[in-house]
């Protein structure tokens, strides 16, 4: 196990036990629906951020998991273009929609998976599915959220 991945999985257990089995299976699902991107994480004050790019640059991330203490929010960051015929996504920012997934389940919905596939149809950034997968922490908070709910 690299440096990087045991970082991952120290800001991971700072959740409950069930928000961190959530996050690490929704983080293997996406690992493996999005071959070739490069996985990006942001140890933020209000969330963990993963995202999901072709590079490590923030701004080619198309896809994100937002680690809260209750759930995990699947973030589509160009989600203002995608056409969501089943009214899914959450949000009226000029860019950003999203989902929210209370189990690993949620994220196999046939309508998840097609807003997934068009974001990344979409996107002026397409991810290299054959290109090595890296995980890469981009930064850690001094300050942060309590990662874990009260009571």
């Amino acid at each position: 196990m690299d440096d990087a991945q045991r970082q991952l999985d120290s800001f991971i257990d700072k959740f409950t036990p069930e928000a961190a089995a959530l996050t690490r299976a929704l983080l293997e699902k996406m690992k493996a629906r999005v071959p070739g991107a490069q996985i990006l994480v942001y140890d933020n004050y209000n969330a963990l951020a993963i995202g999901f790019g072709r590079s490590e640059k923030a701004g080619e991330a198309i896809l994100s998991l937002a680690v809260m203490p209750r759930w995990v929010t699947l973030c589509f960051l160009w989600g203002a273009q995608l056409a969501d015929p089943h009214r899914l996504l959450k949000g009226d920012g000029s860019r950003v929609r999203n989902v929210r997934l209370h189990t690993p389940e949620a994220s196999d919905d046939p309508r998840i998976q097609a807003l997934i596939d068009e974001a990344l149809a979409l996107t002026d950034w397409p991810i290299d599915p054959t290109a090595p997968q890296r995980l890469i922490i981009k930064s850690i908070s001094a300050k942060q959220r309590p990662r874990r709910p009260k009571g």
